[in-house]
């Protein structure tokens, strides 16, 4: 994973959020593909890792720690895309 400096961390979490935000409120969500609701999550996923890494200051904790947190955020993210796709199929 590549290691940024805090302010550029920071704008790109900005920016991110920013896209999030953008393709939420396009109205895009509501159509068959779901490749606009993995793009979101994606987004979400970048943004946690990049929290979890440089903010929690986890970049150099033991690996145990890491993985714990990434593999939870990476369950709850694969959680709400699994229900996700569920209810777009009934």
């Amino acid at each position: 994973m590549f290691k940024f400096s805090s302010n550029t961390l920071w704008l790109l979490l900005l920016t991110a959020t920013g896209l999030t935000y953008g393709l939420g409120e396009s109205g895009e969500l509501g159509r068959a593909s779901m490749a606009p609701v993995f793009l979101i999550f994606g987004f979400a996923l970048f943004k946690g890792v990049g929290v979890i890494l440089d903010f929690m200051d986890l970049r150099h904790a033991p690996a145990l720690w890491r993985n714990l947190l990434i593999g939870w955020l990476g369950f709850v993210v694969g959680m709400i895309l699994l229900v996700y796709w569920i209810g777009q199929r009934y």
